[in-house]
């Protein structure tokens, strides 16, 4: 039970009496003109009103003379303002009176209860009032209130929303209910639907999903009805009643419930329990439900409610207090004194009292934003945030509050209050106005708390992160410090880890820092911190052997050095495996099934620069397990070696890492790329090595030249020898290196001299010419060689007399042969075919050439009528080359001719050689297959050849 009288007392509400338009002559029915506001005077309703309701935008009253309904109608604006005076339309529903009135809510549809003749059972009647029957509404249907034959009267009436179900309350204790559809007679059927000994005081349907309840209220008891299924099981719900008129339904706000206002206590209802109840104290005479609001008018002398049924006009004109209360922030909104109410209505967003003396008066409520700068004023912000959210205030608007409560609340030094308030505010209000007023270091527990919950809102920034770390690491709360960074999942991290990481370690809470680090997978930073910071090097390359591949690979690149310096050994292993086969290993297991990666081996090279032992243990690991390593591997491996070597001074180990260089040198990586190589070993003055990779690349003149230079002539005749063949100027030039030396070398001139003429490099004179600037070689040293010379072509000018004397024997005999073929008759003597090797029949063909062919097989191979098949392919070659000749012929007399007018004659040279005409020719000719009969033979073809070759 709530008591009222702590109750705070607002004026929520402005009191207004409802005008009228000026010059009307009262409020008789019919249209009345509108008029501005200075034409306008107070309402006075007709006097005799007995019974009202409003609802569809209109109020009806219910009145005995002139025995009629009155539908005032705003014509513009909030009815009864001086904006939108009323308009007053009537009609007579009843002869006598009318008694009950219930306006639905959402359909223009009347109900109404009254008695057209003394003493005969009083009649409901529906009304349309959308449609029109003689200028007034339709009335769709009527019919007695009373189903029984005992008389009785009617106390109280409601309709449900849906026009299915109609109630009416008898003073006999008795309730009726219509179902169906209530404007039609057929498809309505009436029950009564309750007995009792009490007189029904008030109804009510509520709908709650498809169940329909009805409650139905006495003087002494209020139950409810299930009226939606058929047998409407009833529940007992209270013992104590109320008066007329002293009951409602709330809206949603307060769930729907059934408010009944005793005297001592007003009563709210579920279907089916009776919930809270409210204490407030005096005689209720009226309760109504708006926007809210529970709208209660009574007095405070007791009356018994029974007397509400003896005789209404009796009652007195005491002051009647109309007192509006919000059940749910517990104030009174509004309180006023008024004399004498008829009834309370709602409509239009406004509440309309309804005096005696006719007057309305119109209750407007004041805008949230009114009301709320009165609490304000008076410091009632709790009371502010909670008519607020009753409000359904935006979210800027409550905000808004929390602030000034909170503002409030630091200026009265409730600095604990205030960050509560403040905290409301996370997501509207900048961070920064409250953060300015905690950053004192007395009220830095108030802002560790604002930043803890900007953070789980994850609304805070790295600088709020900075702030909050601080906070924790001056009160040295390790606590909450761990509880706020150790979170279960990534999802429910609030804050910029990297800033945490760097706050946490700058305040040197190194053991945190790391486990961000670690937890979030900032490697860069946990290696940072293990490497500078704690110097737990071992920790650190662990950490990095558990990275995947690509992390792991640039933290090596980055931390090589300093992990190198400290612990070479690990450091060293741990490149082994990623220039191999790296697989991650957490907790020293790695799995071995999946496939590994390797890095770039020679980019790991700069991190030996003071640890060329553990570089050169490296190096011949990469060497020995992948052999395709890159070629800066084998480069480095080899400096490293050859430094070792030119240092070592014992001759036995000297030894044994000359071979191991050497070996490296034939181990085939220096075949493509050995520039660096050969650098390095001319540095190193590593001659084995030297000459190993000249003649790897093929660089005999240098192999010749460091021979000659170190006077080493048996291997200069030995490089000859042996490349040679590739390379014929090796020869020339051992003849003018041993024919430059003074001293006795015609053991080696002799061998040079044997072999020139062997393959014939050099003429003769050339040679003499040479060795003639050598002192000690004498006419014996190339005498032999000279001899041998002349003799060869003593024989080569033999040859070639015999060669001419046949050429010209073999051309008589061939211009014979032509003469007689000119001059004599040529006797056609084969008998077989020169294509099938058939017997030659008629028709056949024959050639001077002696060949003969059937017809057929001629015309089947030949490509010309007057050529021999057999014989074209030979004489073409011949012919070929005759036109060959002619045409070199005609070059040779055009460029003699060039060069004789032409005034620049290099020009001319130029031009020709330009155009490739003194290319070397080369004729290739197949061997003949067949001879000229007649005509040419083959010592003639070899004289034209040789002729042409000449010309050239």
């Amino acid at each position: 039970m709530a008591a009222y009288l702590q109750w705070r007392r607002f004026v929520f509400f402005d009191k207004e009496v409802v005008k009228e338009p000026l010059g009307s002559d009262g409020p008789a029915p019919g249209p009345a003109p509108a008029a501005g506001p200075a034409a306008s005077k107070l309402l006075c309703l007709p006097p005799g009103i007995t019974v009202c309701d409003s609802g569809r935008g209109s109020l009806v009253f219910g009145d005995i003379l002139p025995l009629a309904l009155s539908l005032p109608d705003p014509c513009g604006g909030p009815a009864g303002t001086e904006s939108a005076p009323w308009r007053l339309t009537g009609f007579q529903a009843y002869k006598l009176r009318v008694t009950h009135l219930y306006q639905l809510k959402q359909h223009n549809i009347l109900a109404s209860v009254g008695e057209d003749e003394q003493g005969i059972n009083p009649l409901v009647k529906i009304w349309n009032l959308e449609k029109r029957d003689g200028g007034n509404p339709l009335c769709t249907r009527i019919f007695p209130a009373i189903p029984g034959t005992e008389p009785t009267v009617v106390s109280c009436l409601t309709v449900h929303e849906n026009l299915n179900f109609m109630a009416i309350g008898f003073t006999d204790g008795s309730v009726t209910l219509n179902k169906g559809d209530i404007t039609r007679d057929r498809h309505s059927k009436t029950q009564i639907l309750h007995k009792g000994n009490y007189p029904v005081t008030g109804l009510a349907f509520r709908q709650a999903g498809k169940n329909t309840h009805l409650f139905v209220v006495t003087t002494e008891n209020v139950q409810s009805y299930i009226v939606s299924g058929k047998d409407c099981p009833r529940v007992e719900l209270d013992t104590h009643g109320c008066g007329l008129r002293c009951s409602a339904l709330s809206d949603p706000s307060q769930d729907l419930q059934f408010i009944v206002a005793g005297d001592e206590c007003v009563y709210l209802y579920q279907p089916d329990e009776r919930g809270p109840c409210f204490a407030f104290e005096g005689h209720k005479l009226i309760a109504h439900w708006f926007r809210g609001y529970l709208v209660i008018v009574s007095r405070d002398r007791k009356v018994s409610p029974k007397s509400e049924f003896t005789n209404r006009d009796s009652q007195s004109s005491d002051k009647q207090i109309l007192n509006i209360y919000d059940l749910c922030n517990k104030f009174i909104a509004y309180s006023a004194v008024f004399e004498d109410i008829v009834d309370v209505l709602a409509e239009w967003g406004s509440l309309y009292v309804l005096t005696r003396d006719g007057r309305v008066h119109a209750l407007q409520e004041k805008d949230t934003q009114t009301k709320l700068e009165m609490l304000f004023k008076k410091n009632l912000f709790e009371m502010a945030i909670n008519l607020a959210k009753s409000q359904h205030l935006d979210s800027d608007g409550l905000a808004q509050i929390f602030m000034q409560y909170g503002d409030h609340l630091y200026s009265k030094g409730n600095h604990d209050g205030a960050v509560q308030q403040y905290i409301r505010t996370i997501g509207k209000l900048e961070p920064s106005y409250v953060i300015r007023k905690f950053l004192d270091a007395q009220r830095i527990h108030n802002l560790t708390a604002y930043l803890q919950t900007l953070h789980r809102q994850s609304l805070a920034n790295a600088d709020h992160t900075t702030l909050l770390l601080n906070c924790y690491t001056k009160l040295k709360d390790s606590l909450r410090l761990e509880e706020f960074i150790k979170t279960k999942s990534e999802s429910e991290v609030h804050f910029d880890v990297e800033t945490a990481i760097r706050v946490l370690r700058q305040a040197g809470y190194y053991s945190h820092a790391l486990y961000l680090a670690e937890h979030h997978a900032h490697h860069e930073w946990y290696l940072k911190i293990q490497l500078e910071d704690i110097k737990n090097y071992q920790e650190a390359l662990r950490y990095i052997g558990k990275l995947p591949f690509e992390q792991a690979e640039s933290n090596m690149k980055r931390y090589g050095k300093i992990l190198m310096h400290h612990i070479p050994e690990q450091m060293t292993q741990l490149l082994k495996g990623l220039c191999t086969n790296y697989r991650p290993s957490f907790e020293g297991q790695g799995d071995r099934e999946s496939p590994g990666r390797r890095a770039n081996s020679e980019e790991f090279i700069p991190i030996f620069a003071n640890n060329p032992r553990e570089l050169k243990a490296f190096l011949e690991h990469m060497s020995a397990v992948q052999p395709d390593s890159p070629q800066g591997i084998y480069d480095t491996l080899l400096e490293l070696r050859l430094q070792n070597w030119a240092h070592e001074k014992d001759p036995q180990v000297k030894e044994k890492l000359h071979a191991e260089a050497i070996s490296l040198l034939k181990s085939g990586r220096f075949c493509d790329v050995f520039d660096k190589a050969l650098v390095l070993c001319q540095m190193h003055d590593f001659q084995d090595g030297v000459l190993h990779l000249y003649e790897q690349g093929k660089l005999y003149q240098q192999m010749m030249h460091y021979y000659m230079q170190h006077e080493q002539y048996r291997q200069v005749i030995e490089v000859c020898e042996r490349h040679g063949e590739q390379e014929p100027s090796l020869w020339e030039q051992a003849l003018s290196y041993f024919a430059r030396k003074e001293e006795d070398c015609k053991e080696y001139v002799a061998a040079v001299l044997k072999h020139i003429e062997n393959k014939n490099l050099m003429p003769p004179l050339l040679v003499v010419q040479t060795l003639a600037h050598n002192s000690t070689a004498t006419l014996s040293v190339i005498r032999d060689y000279l001899v041998q010379k002349l003799q060869k072509q003593s024989q080569q000018i033999a040859q070639d007399e015999l060669r001419v004397r046949r050429y010209r024997e073999e051309t008589t005999r061939i211009r014979q042969e032509i003469q007689e073929l000119k001059a004599s008759p040529k006797i056609f003597q084969k008998t077989k075919c020169s294509i099938c090797n058939s017997a030659l029949e008629l028709p056949s063909v024959h050639f001077l050439c002696g060949h003969s062919f059937h017809q057929h097989c001629f015309e089947s191979y030949s490509e010309s009528d007057a050529d021999c098949p057999t014989c074209l392919p030979e004489n073409r070659k011949v012919m070929d080359m005759i036109r060959a000749q002619e045409q070199k012929r005609d070059l040779h007399d055009q460029f003699q001719h060039q060069l004789k007018c032409s005034n620049d004659s290099f020009s001319v040279i130029a031009d020709y050689f330009g155009r490739g005409v003194f290319n070397k020719l080369t004729l290739l000719t197949d061997p003949p297959t067949a001879r000229l009969a007649g005509s040419l033979e083959s010592g003639l073809q070899r004289d034209l050849l040789v002729h042409s070759r000449r010309g050239t």
